[in-house]
């Protein structure tokens, strides 16, 4: 009797943490998108991290452009910029503030100007006091306060790139295409591709201010689009959009001093054709960098030395679309997801370990015109 009376419990138990387990295997991930097609504004799906199946989709705001994602370090916010000209009340774009919900879906809690044309970018400040926009047909960034539930005021801190590069089509005046802070959250990188400069910012939340310290300069025509630090290196790595190519700086944490180490194609020695990349992810482990390809179509993989951080290219891996303009890494590191926009769909692929190479697992997700692959 008693082993009787016993064994529905254990069971009972078991079953709960099965279905616990099951239940955080589950996340979601959000897709930004351009709404000139057939698009609605931003995506959520349900991604089983223990499978790399993705189900479920459905609109989780309507809101014009959303071509870029960010979530606040504590609360249940997500950012998207509204990227166009001018928006209604104002000049420039606008950056909208989501809560989140139990269902995953997102209500408007504001908006509020991005004080410039065609926001891009946004990051938010691992204090989670500011959030900083880059405006790419503006050439500008700005900085934004937080309130205590998330929502936006206007900017605090603006400034405007000045200068040009080589690039007559592209380059003729600033375009800032990314905003990155630092994890300690002194120092805002923004990628400039329209002068070839990481233009560095000393970031004081206190103040809500941005002061600019000497910038990085890259090889001129590059492009620099969007920046990551290595997770445990004192390693920045730039993806350059019109060169094709990744460079390596090292970053002083407390100066905030850069140092090219290093520049390295994203594309095979053989490859013809028009291209230009779009993102770079570094892998949670430390121990790959991904670059995206637009025109050969694919994600170049590299392996990062240890000790310095510099690359070496492993081989290039097509995204089974066209025009994969953003992917990212799932939390866990078994993942990768990359969003074609050209091609309206969204590809999983398995990361191996041991190598970072890519192998696509399931069949591809059709989402409307996606830019930005997000896990919140």
């Amino acid at each position: 009797m008693r082993i009787s009376w016993k064994m529905p419990v254990v069971a009972a138990l078991i079953g709960a943490f099965v279905n616990f387990a099951t239940e955080a295997e589950v996340q979601r991930v959000y897709f930004g998108t351009y709404t000139n097609g057939a698009s609605q504004g931003i995506y959520v799906a349900d991604f089983d991290s223990s499978s790399g199946a993705i189900s479920n989709l459905r609109v989780a705001a309507k809101t014009e452009n959303p071509s870029f994602l960010a979530k606040h370090p504590v609360l249940p916010v997500i950012y998207a910029v509204g990227e166009m000209v001018k928006e209604p009340d104002g000049d420039g774009g606008t950056v909208s503030a989501f809560r989140i919900e139990e269902s995953g879906e997102l209500t408007l809690i504001n908006r509020a100007s991005s004080v410039g044309a065609g926001p891009c970018h946004v990051a938010v400040a691992p204090s989670g006091e500011h959030l900083a926009v880059a405006n790419y047909g503006g050439g500008s960034v700005a900085l934004l306060p937080i309130d205590a539930k998330g929502a936006l005021s206007k900017a605090s801190a603006f400034f405007q790139h000045v200068g040009s590069s080589v690039n007559k089509d592209r380059q003729g005046e600033p375009h800032a295409h990314s905003v990155t802070f630092d994890s300690s959250g002194k120092f805002l990188i923004v990628a400039d591709l329209g002068i070839d400069k990481l233009i560095i910012y000393k970031y004081d939340a206190a103040a809500g201010s941005l002061t600019a310290t000497d910038p990085a300069v890259l090889k001129p025509g590059a492009g620099p689009r969007h920046t990551k630090f290595h997770p445990t290196l004192p390693v920045l790595y730039s993806v350059n959009e019109l060169g094709n190519s990744v460079t390596a700086f090292s970053f002083d944490a407390a100066s905030g001093a850069t140092k090219e180490l290093q520049t390295i194609s994203t594309l095979p020695s053989d490859s013809k054709g028009t291209n230009t990349t779009a993102e770079i992810r570094v892998h949670p482990s430390g121990r790959y960098v991904y670059a995206s390809n637009r025109g050969h179509d694919s994600i170049a993989v590299f392996a990062v030395d240890e000790q310095s951080g510099e690359l070496s290219a492993t081989g290039q891996t097509p995204t089974g679309g066209r025009t994969p303009r953003n992917f990212n890494v799932d939390p866990g590191g078994k993942y990768l997801l990359a969003a074609n926009q050209n091609s309206d769909s969204v590809v999983t692929f398995a990361v191996d370990g041991k190598t970072g190479a890519l192998k696509q697992v399931g069949e591809p997700l059709s989402v409307p015109m996606p830019v930005c692959v997000f896990f919140p």
